[in-house]
């Protein structure tokens, strides 16, 4: 198996110990938990977190024997565990999103930014609403672009679907989030707006 740089075995090295001695696992779980607790709780809320994903490491964990050991990184394999179980939670997820519209601020993510502005807290609101109104299938895809940083290939291992599929989901909820925040672009700073 391949090893990071660091001599840190890679994920999928993790997983394969793990077959032998279970206790290796809690590797790959403080690796990604972190993380991942943080996604579930950007789209179900801080009370869901904790549940889905240790409820994702234990399929996960269930699950080890038939990890593709040709992925060093067991992040999508993660990540995909987690959607199908906030696709219980749509209607959580939804909710969540109609609060963050009437509130306007983001909780879980404003610990995580260094500076709020008028924009960004403005826009909040009309992004969640976005959110709220794209399609399950396109929500996911965005979010594991924009909040879990997937690359395409990633996000087409962690849903089965193909990379093809990514793009055009992607490309419509990208679409329809702009047009619900009025043809601008959340993604675009202050100073890139000056700069274009």
């Amino acid at each position: 198996m391949i090893a990071e740089e660091s001599g840190r075995a890679d994920d999928a090295e993790l997983i394969r110990r793990s077959e032998h001695t279970p206790e290796a696992f809690a590797d790959l779980f403080d690796r990604h938990a972190p993380a991942l607790r943080r996604y579930v709780a950007r789209r179900l809320g801080p009370s869901l977190a904790d549940d889905i994903v240790s409820d994702a490491f234990l399929a996960a964990f269930r699950r080890r024997n038939r990890y593709d050991a040709s992925h060093p990184d067991a992040r999508p394999w993660l990540y995909g565990i987690a959607a199908r179980l906030i696709s219980r939670h749509r209607r959580v997820e939804v909710r969540f999103y109609r609060a963050l519209v009437r509130s306007g601020v983001d909780e879980i993510a404003v610990p995580y930014t260094e500076r709020v502005d008028d924009r960004v807290a403005a826009q909040q609101a009309g992004l969640a609403a976005a959110l709220a109104g794209l399609s399950p299938g396109d929500r996911e895809v965005l979010l594991l672009v924009a909040w879990a940083d997937m690359a395409y290939e990633d996000v087409a291992r962690a849903l089965d679907i193909p990379v093809g599929t990514v793009r055009s989901r992607l490309h419509r909820a990208r679409a329809r989030t702009r047009q619900a925040l009025g043809g601008s672009n959340p993604a675009v700073t202050r100073e890139e707006s000056f700069d274009g």
